[in-house]
């Protein structure tokens, strides 16, 4: 049984409810009429905030975006090296499933002016710790390393959020440590070199 909406933030309402159904169905099967009805408003109130079920999967990976990226720029603020960012990347991802699939599903989005600038926010953060490694002479093909450093981060993420790496028995038994993030600090370290 869902709480119904009474007052307050309707716009908060929908994404969360939007998140709930992103998390057990994925963004496929997201119908604005159903979560109407879960959070007990009439079925035209979501289209009121977010115009179609495209916008509310819009506003939903504009906002994991933007939290991927707060995510990345604290663990550089607070001193983190490039491999630290990396894990980061890896704990949002595997911290908010419904977002992270839903920003990685292009052609269920909108061509949206926020959603751009979210996204390009998220990764000038992943392309800026490959630069500073450059500048240092630690790296010289900067695009390979840029590519090499997503394909791992994201590729981890999506094996752990998918169950592979689970039934690959690579986060237990066969590896000492089942933590995720630990195995990205692993892999991350193999490619680019410990932080230190």
């Amino acid at each position: 049984m869902h709480a119904s909406y009474h007052h307050g933030d309707l716009r908060r309402a929908v994404l969360d409810e939007a998140l709930r159904v992103v998390s057990a169905t994925g963004p496929e099967s997201l119908s604005l009429r159903a979560i109407a009805a879960a959070i007990g408003v009439s079925h035209t109130a979501p289209r009121h905030h977010f115009g179609s079920r495209d916008g509310l999967l819009t506003a939903i990976a504009t906002e994991g975006f933007d939290g991927l990226a707060d995510a990345l720029v604290a663990t550089r603020e607070s001193g983190g090296a490039f491999l630290d960012v990396g894990v980061a990347y890896v704990e949002y991802g595997t911290t908010h499933p419904a977002h992270f699939a839903v920003m990685f599903t292009p052609d269920l989005l909108l061509d949206d002016p926020e959603l751009t600038r979210a996204s390009e926010r998220a990764f000038d953060e992943l392309r800026g710790g490959v630069e500073a490694m450059s500048a240092n002479g630690r790296i010289e093909d900067a695009h390979a390393a840029v590519v090499a450093g997503w394909s791992l981060v994201h590729g981890l993420t999506t094996l752990a959020l998918t169950g592979n790496l689970e039934r690959a028995d690579l986060t237990s038994g066969r590896l000492p440590d089942p933590d995720v993030t630990d195995l990205a600090r692993r892999a991350a370290g193999m490619l680019f070199g410990s932080p230190t």
